[in-house]
């Protein structure tokens, strides 16, 4: 903890210690360039601390504590009679306001959730408005072992220490040492991972980095070492890295794109997405966060920064439409889901219809190799490969890259995940033989699914309910389920109820549905409805455009990448399980509603889209969430009961638990 924390002591050394001498220790870690502003605080909080502090002789004191999930830091952590204070100050408040508690409270939870020795430790989160009036103290309500966040001001501090000290029953010992060595292991939104990384964190400051995670590690060493080696060997590389839903390729995919802050850097890469919403809601992040740390700039320079970093795939390939032997200024480009890509057909349609390029006929993948391979000497392409997110027609899959290299790109070198030809990730037989220089390599594979830290089995307890295996899935998630909740329930209502009261702090919640659940309208959930996904995913609680208000629903292709830590899922009758009559078996339907009626989606393509956007959809929460089945309406033809009850009734024999 000692790297983690600017200045630690125990409380004694503190009182005795000179204000200079604390705020010199903490400016020595201090790595941004402080004003006069911040040294400012920091002597008001030593001068508070230490004239409240006074009477104590025991306990220990931490500053600027790290908080990795957040790639941020809490003011002040305070360890006294086996309880974790973390202490945020609001310096000259006379208000506690409720962004700040959530603020203090959100440091809180995320100690208790990625710091190994605060697992089961007593944490209370206070908010330390000097200027605000003093109130009755009143212990709150806690939920594994954090309590609801308190206020104090600058003279009833060690009051209310006191008064926490005396009320909280037989609190867990904590052995100081143990609990400063023990390990982090934090898995941050991937937001909040671009926000750290862009801030010139590194990733292993944000990641978990034990062994289960280690990949994570190795797989961004092994890119960067392919990326060193193809500019020092002027050679032109690609190379296919795998990985399990939530593992963290996109993570992987920002830290190299992030890793050089020089643009004139010969090996400074650029995250190409062609998944919208992910680009605007990562670089509207980072533009804001940007920003707030730096109130002398401006956020449409700070959104042009961010571009650089991060750009729609789309943009990249319209400008290297203009001049077609000009090589793009990047040596280094990432594409993420590249799997996506469109095949022959529909690029060539696109490029004739949309971009005027008459005889246009190559497939995407086959264009943007093309694109790279216009420089002289040596480039590299990291093609990150998502498994199961299909979700759009036309999408060539990783065939498309492979039959580009095998025909027109022989001279280039390729490195590969081991896992890639497995039919989860390629779709199909894939075949690298065909291709001369290629090279498989393990660490390109990412194993350990951190999107959701509480159940790392989601994915496939996910995918054995999709694919009709509920005693599988059922078994899966009792391993579980005491950590990730999955709830179901008839009533939206109950629904809304259920995820605001798990919902603590600053964690994120929303409303998502199936772009195909167009006949959940008549329950208030409007999925043709377009949202701002930067306002949706970024806004405060208070904003009606956020996620937290639970009004604008979401669908696969605008939470695709992204995550929310509470999701409620609606589920219609375009993805329904139907029981053969007379049996228990059943199976699952594909439909699709048009005009007025429900119609079965024939094709095989298109019930895998269904299948895969519903695979999207469950797995975008990270610590639970709640699937709503409407009732039906007999009165109603595309909302008839028998379409939902078998969906809803399958689900429960997946083990999942009623609402009341």
């Amino acid at each position: 903890m000692s790297k983690r924390a600017y200045y630690a002591a125990t409380i004694a050394d503190f009182l005795t210690a000179s204000p200079d001498a604390i705020i010199g220790q903490i400016t020595q870690h201090h790595s941004q360039n402080l004003e006069h502003l911040q040294t400012g605080a920091w002597a008001s909080q030593i001068d508070i601390l230490q004239s409240a502090l006074k009477t104590l002789n025991a306990g220990h004191i931490l500053f600027e504590v790290q908080i990795p999930r957040m790639g941020r830091r809490a003011d002040v952590v305070l360890i006294v009679h086996d309880i974790i204070f973390v202490i945020e100050f609001k310096v000259g408040a006379k208000h506690a306001t409720p962004q700040d508690l959530r603020q203090a409270h959100g440091y809180a939870i995320d100690l208790h959730h990625f710091h190994e020795g605060s697992h089961d430790k007593t944490i209370v989160p206070l908010l330390l408005a000097t200027e605000a009036a003093a109130k009755v103290f009143c212990l709150p309500a806690q939920l594994e072992h954090v309590y609801a966040p308190l206020c104090a001001n600058a003279g009833n501090l060690l009051a209310l220490i006191t008064y926490c000290v005396s009320h909280i029953p037989a609190p867990q010992a904590i052995n100081y040492q143990a609990w400063q060595q023990s390990a982090y292991k934090p898995t941050p939104t991937i937001i909040e991972a671009a926000q750290a990384l862009y801030s010139n964190h590194n990733v292993a400051d944000i990641a978990r980095s034990d062994a289960g995670a280690q990949n994570l590690h190795l797989t961004s060493q092994a890119i960067q070492d392919i990326v060193h080696a193809a500019r020092i060997n002027r050679r032109k590389t690609i190379c296919f890295v795998t990985g399990v839903p939530g593992a963290g390729k996109t993570l992987v995919g920002l830290n190299i794109a992030t890793s050089s802050t020089h643009l004139d850097d010969d090996e400074h890469a650029v995250f190409l997405s062609g998944n919208g919403p992910l680009v605007e809601v990562l670089t509207e992040a980072l533009a804001r966060d940007s920003v707030q740390r730096d109130p002398g700039s401006t956020k449409a320079h700070q959104l042009r920064s961010a571009e650089a970093k991060i750009q729609n795939i789309h943009k990249f390939r319209d400008e290297s439409l203009k001049d077609l032997n000009k090589a793009p200024p990047e040596r280094v480009v990432i594409f993420d889901e590249a799997q996506r890509a469109w095949d022959l057909e529909n690029t060539a349609k696109f490029m004739n219809q949309k971009r005027g390029q008459k005889g246009f006929n190559q497939s995407e993948p086959e264009f943007l190799i093309s694109v790279m391979d216009r420089h002289t000497d040596w480039c590299v392409i990291v093609a990150l490969i998502g498994g199961g997110q299909e979700i759009n027609t036309g999408e060539a899959g990783l065939q498309g890259w492979v039959d580009a290299l095998a025909t027109q790109f022989a001279g280039w070198d390729v490195h590969y995940s081991d896992k890639l030809t497995q039919i989860e990730y390629a779709g199909r037989n894939v075949n690298f033989g065909a291709i001369a220089h290629a090279k498989q390599l393990a660490s390109l594979h990412l194993a350990t699914a951190m999107r959701s830290f509480r159940a790392e089995k989601l994915s496939h307890m996910v995918h054995y309910l999709i694919h009709n295996q509920p005693i599988k899935a059922r078994a899966c998630y009792q391993e579980f389920k005491h950590k990730f909740p999955i709830k179901i329930t008839r009533n939206l209502a109950t629904a809304k109820a259920w995820i605001k009261q798990q919902a603590r702090a600053n964690e994120t919640k929303g409303m998502i549905a199936s772009s195909g659940a167009i006949r959940l309208k008549p329950e208030g959930i409007f999925v043709k409805n377009r949202l701002s996904a930067a306002d949706w995913f970024l806004n405060p609680q208070d904003d009606i455009r956020s996620c937290h208000f639970l009004e604008d629903v979401a669908t696969e292709f605008d939470i695709q990448g992204l995550e929310l830590d509470w999701c409620l899922l609606g589920w219609d009758a375009d993805y329904r399980y139907h029981k053969t009559d007379g049996t228990q078996d059943g199976q699952f339907e594909h439909w699709k509603f048009t005009g007025t009626s429900w119609k079965r989606r024939q094709q095989e393509e298109q019930q895998r889209y269904l299948e895969n956007a519903y695979r999207v959809l469950l797995t975008r929460a990270r610590q639970g969430m709640v699937i709503f089945v409407p009732q039906g309406d007999a009165e109603d033809a595309s909302r008839l009961p028998e379409y939902l009850d078998g969906t809803f009734e399958y689900l429960l024999s997946c083990g999942l638990e009623v609402l009341g």
